[in-house]
């Protein structure tokens, strides 16, 4: 366990300082925030600090930072140092100068600081890219929360469409609804702090329950870091998109755009963006640290781990919380799905209209493009619960997108940063290393162009080369 304990150190004590280094660099003022100077009781609309961060922490952490490094942890226990270090200096830092950012612009959302920071050109594609991820991001937020609710809390089938299944996803869809049309502190701001309850029950309950049951964790010194992944997957790329969400996620910063125009002073930014990450990251490390535990005992084994991540949120909860206590950890990972498909549909509805320059004070046009968006969803959930192989390929062009819409979200704060002369680095590093995550992800993959593993990675390192030579050069002529 002390490779475990090693990574909260590195979490937590990493934040305190690399966040505080990050708050010096933007240097929060005084001036009057979107949230206030915009008002229009719709999606600008003051809410308090502690309510902000509680809805970007629900906002940010969907299935992602529990799925994810349930899987991840069968690349062993260098998940417990890479999860921290990954969350530190990528995530939250992506996260918060994102959000950052937009105040600093009327709470324009990341579309928008594309088109503003990185030209036309490349807002045409990113816009591609970011709807793609939204509309993907609604479709498994309803999928898994929805099979989850199914077969651990009514204890039914799930894995056909069956009538409870699509009982289950009609509940969901209608709060989705609800939650996209309404004011955003008329349902998402009023339910959340239940939702959060919810959340940080099973997360603590989870975390603590390590300890009381004595599961055993295994040590990056005992085992190793590379090749010793069951199905031979490589660390890297593998590793970094399969725990997408726990660490670096493109989706994050629509996220934080859009509760940018909620928050009342820039000083909070460092708590509302940054440090909802970093409570992400303990999140992904409980659950994946739980994992190993029930493998380690013998419980489960890898093959199960592979094959339905969700089977593994039932069991490790009801393990280490009890029927009662396991049913609250199930509920509270329902919660995360529900509490981030809600906002991805939103914020897609908010880009969309704002790239059409739809007034959406308007009731009738939100229904409209919500109507359009919501037909969307339900025509890819019914090929992802119908086909065969149709949740794999949904998951893997999900977590491919997510990781991509990252890399443009770094690439607009180095560009930012190069035009007000600030150390641009900190957003350019992580950005460089997905960028060549990425690449080398979707030129080896079956779903990308299918290369050998070496000619990925040469190619992935040119490209991640350019990259970070371009940005420099127009980011310095900006």
């Amino acid at each position: 366990m002390i490779t475990f304990l090693i990574g909260l150190v590195i979490l937590f004590v990493g934040a305190a300082i690399y966040g505080k280094f990050c708050e010096n660099i933007i240097n929060p003022t005084n001036a009057t925030t979107p949230a206030i100077k915009f008002r229009d009781g719709v999606d600008f609309v003051p809410i308090p600090k502690w309510r902000a961060a509680l809805i970007e922490l629900l906002n940010i952490a969907g299935t992602g930072p529990v799925l994810g490094p349930i899987q991840g942890i069968l690349f062993g226990p260098i998940a417990f140092l890479t999860i921290p270090v990954g969350c530190v200096l990528g995530g939250a830092v992506h996260d918060y100068f994102s959000g950052m950012i937009s105040m600093r612009n009327n709470g324009e959302q990341m579309p928008a600081l594309i088109k503003r920071f990185l030209g036309g050109n490349i807002y045409f594609v990113y816009n591609i890219f970011v709807c793609l991820l939204m509309l993907l991001v609604g479709t498994v937020f309803i999928y898994t929360p929805g099979d989850l609710f199914t077969s651990q809390i009514i204890g039914d089938d799930a894995s056909t469409l069956n009538s409870t299944v699509v009982m289950v996803y009609g509940g969901i869809f209608i709060y989705y609804l609800a939650a996209t049309l309404f004011p955003i502190d008329k349902i998402i701001g009023k339910v959340y702090p239940i939702f959060g309850a919810i959340l940080l029950l099973s997360a603590v309950g989870i975390f603590f329950g390590l300890f009381i049951h004595g599961y055993p964790l295994s040590e990056v010194w005992e085992i190793g870091i590379f090749d010793i992944h069951p199905a031979g997957e490589y660390f890297i790329p593998i590793f970094f998109v399969t725990v997408a969400c726990g660490i670096v996620s493109g989706f994050h910063s629509t996220q934080a755009t859009m509760i940018a125009r909620t928050v009342t002073d820039e000083h909070q930014g460092r708590t509302v963006f940054y440090n909802a990450m970093i409570a992400e990251g303990f999140i992904a490390m409980s659950w994946a640290a739980a994992t190993m535990g029930i493998i380690n005992l013998g419980i489960i084994d890898t093959g199960v781990v592979q094959k339905s991540a969700v089977l593994v949120v039932g069991i490790v909860a009801k393990d280490l919380l009890g029927t009662v206590g396991g049913m609250v950890a199930v509920l509270g990972v329902i919660v995360l799905a529900i509490t981030s498909g809600d906002t991805a549909l939103r914020s897609l509805r908010m880009m969309i209209g704002d790239s059409l320059k739809i007034d959406q004070r308007k009731r009738r046009n939100i229904f409209s493009l919500a109507t359009i968006i919501f037909a969307i969803v339900a025509a890819v959930l019914y090929f992802a619960k119908t086909d065969a192989q149709g949740f794999a390929i949904l998951w893997r062009y999900f977590a491919w997108a997510n990781e991509t819409t990252a890399v443009f979200a770094f690439a607009m704060i180095s560009v930012y940063m190069l035009k007000k002369n600030l150390p641009y680095l900190v957003a350019l590093i992580p950005g460089t290393f997905y960028m060549y995550i990425i690449c080398s992800y979707i030129l080896h993959a079956k779903i990308g162009f299918g290369l050998d593993w070496t000619l990925a990675y040469i190619l992935a390192g040119i490209l991640s080369a350019l990259y970070a030579v371009g940005i420099v050069k127009f980011g310095k002529s900006f």
